[in-house]
């Protein structure tokens, strides 16, 4: 089976932070990608800006090493990295110093049916001078696009204040803020799973489903980068990703897959969340900091290892669990629980639905008792969903029970690649498809929801508990879900 490639319109994307890493490791690779697989071709144009003073070959040069780091090897082609790299140009632009900078209009066609696409891979302190820029320059049309990454401020009120600078020149429909969680496949299956089968709506609430678990685990730590002591796990991970996450699980159906009638509904599930706030805070939220371990075998540092002396005795929080309630009708009753944590046991992103006991076993002489049943589905890495369920093991001699997987995996499924979240989110920009990003008000409804929290803690005189790097995380986080008589699930998708 192949999937069918839908060409999109030609286009200019202008990627401000050109030299920056998150152009290197994602953006390129992502675009060539979608070039090698037809979905745009040499009618289109990629400007590389940003404050180096590079020359166009300088910057194509340090295109195709993106390209020859960062893509697997399988998929390099030298013909068509060549013809990409023609289609890449740069423009020096310092947006402070405008009158210093290149011309970014040369570079630009101007034809309505070119689609105009700015993407601000740069600090949020520049989003509204690059604005403000491009509007001097008389660079902006009323028909353009402009992309913002994370971090979007620390709190509501300094995104307030990045969204207002971006607001003075782009209009709500021109902005798309991006969450690469959003453009993974398994994310959009979620949707899938839920309203194009007849099989899980009907029993997608209070009434079927016991929990529902969210963890994204990462291996790696926070390293040497400065931002992340600035922003932690829960500012980091829960405000957005995780957050979204949860929004898809525990919507409503949207009338339609339009844009806004599913942002609606994930708007509704943000302002239906339970405040966290004042002793609730220390019931149903844990934060953790990695400490380092030494052996014959490994030896991997703390945080507090990892950072500059300055900064020593940080209490930004590594690792954060928590347990979320939805205060509507479908989830009444049901707890969420979401922990996210650096330096964890493995590298794993994925979403549990675990569904009521039954009701009435007539399996009492059975060898092994019924559990319930568990939808899994698994966003990174090896991608797929899989139903535990039970069966008899197969044999004479009586009933024994026992738990299987019924499994698909997305590898074995789909003989081919499947595409990195940021190759359908830059596609989607161009055309004009604000489906799977996040609407302003969602964004301001999270922080509103996550800022109690930060609150709490920074107001507390503990410090976040302290894991072992490799583990699942510190014990409160187990205590967190255990005291409810329930566990934390872990077993690998196989």
């Amino acid at each position: 089976m192949s999937s069918r490639i839908i060409p999109v319109q030609p286009f200019d994307y202008v990627v401000f932070g050109a030299t920056g890493d998150l152009t290197k490791r994602k953006l390129v690779p992502a675009l060539y990608h979608r070039f090698k697989d037809g979905q745009f071709d040499e009618q289109s144009r990629i400007i590389g800006a940003s404050r180096s003073k590079l020359s166009e070959a300088d910057f194509q040069t340090s295109v195709r090493d993106a390209i020859n780091q960062f893509v697997e090897k399988d998929y390099q082609d030298e013909a068509t990295i060549e013809r990409f790299v023609k289609i890449c140009t740069y423009v020096p632009v310092d947006a402070s110093k405008p009158n210093e900078s290149g011309d970014l209009g040369k570079a630009l066609r101007n034809d309505p049916k070119i689609v105009r696409a700015f993407y601000l891979a740069v600090a949020p302190d520049l989003f509204e001078p690059i604005a403000e820029y491009l509007a001097a320059k008389k660079l902006y049309r009323r028909d353009a696009r402009v992309v913002i990454e994370k971090p979007l401020g620390h709190d509501l009120e300094s995104s307030k204040a990045i969204n207002d600078g971006v607001a003075k020149i782009f209009k709500e429909d021109q902005v798309y803020r991006i969450d690469h969680y959003l453009g993974k496949e398994t994310v959009q299956n979620l949707l899938a799973l839920r309203f194009a089968n007849t099989l899980f709506e009907p029993v997608w609430n209070s009434a079927h489903i016991d929990h529902v678990q969210l963890t994204v685990a990462e291996s790696v730590g926070a390293g040497t980068r400065g931002y992340y002591d600035e922003s932690g796990a829960l500012r980091d991970m829960i405000q957005n990703h995780m957050l979204q996450l949860l929004c898809l699980v525990a919507m409503e159906p949207p009338a339609s897959d339009e844009a806004n009638a599913l942002r609606d509904e994930k708007l509704k599930v943000l302002r239906a969340l339970r405040p966290i706030v004042n002793g609730e805070v220390g019931k149903n939220t844990v934060r953790g900091q990695y400490r380092g371990v030494s052996s014959e075998a490994t030896s991997v540092a703390g945080y507090q290892d990892e950072l500059p002396e300055e900064k020593k005795g940080s209490r930004t929080e590594t690792f954060v669990a928590l347990k979320a309630n939805i205060d509507n009708w479908r989830w009444a009753g049901v707890p969420f629980y979401l922990r996210t944590g650096k330096r964890m046991a493995e590298r794993v992103s994925e979403i549990c639905i675990q569904f009521k006991p039954i009701p009435h076993s007539i399996f009492d002489h059975a060898e092994g008792a019924p559990k319930p049943n568990k939808l899994i589905m698994r966003l990174q890495p090896n991608e797929g969903v899989k139903l535990l369920m039970m069966i008899k093991d197969p044999g004479p001699g009586g009933m024994r029970l026992r738990e299987v997987p019924l499994n698909l995996s997305f590898a074995e499924t789909f003989a081919e690649r499947t595409p990195e979240a940021y190759e359908r989110l830059l596609m989607d920009v161009i055309r004009g498809s604000q489906t799977l990003f996040m609407r302003r008000d969602e964004l301001e409804a999270a922080w509103m929801w996550v800022d109690p929290i930060r609150e709490a803690w920074d107001r507390s005189s503990e410090p976040p508990q302290t894991y072992t790097a490799g583990t699942w995380g510190p014990s409160g986080a187990v205590a967190l879900i255990e005291r409810d008589g329930r566990s934390w699930y872990e077993d690998p998708l196989t």
